[in-house]
């Protein structure tokens, strides 16, 4: 029942930040100029180039991460895009994590990148194509002793 539940829980996180992702990657490709300006407000090296590289992994990793495809390899680069936010344009809420870290935990990268952590950490859960997939793999991967092979264990 927990594992149910913990998937059910993933679901919605994925659901919710995946959409969010997704919409982000959208807006940074409809508005590149301005988002090209921020970028070189904030000394981000090669602006014009990571304004289309940060907006294509939001974008296409957050349909990945709302269907639950290839959830924890997307968290990789999703979670490196909320670090490098972080690093960047929230830069005083990191300096000043000890002496204020309730300032830190609002700022909009937290739950992103607590949410990509955590796909990471236990994968998309049992409602995500993933899933799916190493179900299917475990079918047809029992050996003659009737047995599971390598991708089910």
């Amino acid at each position: 029942m927990s594992c149910v539940l913990g998937s059910f829980v993933l679901l919605l996180l994925r659901l919710y930040f995946g959409w969010h992702f997704l919409m982000a990657g959208k807006g940074k490709f409809m508005n590149t100029e301005q988002v090209t300006g921020f970028f070189t407000n904030l000394a981000i090296p090669f602006p014009h180039i990571m304004v289309y590289v940060v907006a294509a992994i939001e974008m296409i990793g957050g349909a990945f991460l709302l269907i639950g495809l290839a959830a924890r390899f997307v968290s990789i680069p999703l979670s490196v895009t909320m670090i490098v936010a972080f690093f960047t344009a929230h830069l005083e809420a990191v300096k000043n994590i000890f002496k204020d870290p309730e300032t830190f935990f609002a700022q909009d990268p937290f739950l992103f990148l607590l949410t990509t952590l955590l796909v990471l950490s236990f994968g998309p859960g049992m409602f995500s194509i993933d899933y799916v997939i190493k179900k299917k793999c475990c079918q047809s991967d029992v050996g003659s002793s009737g047995t599971k092979t390598s991708c089910c264990s």
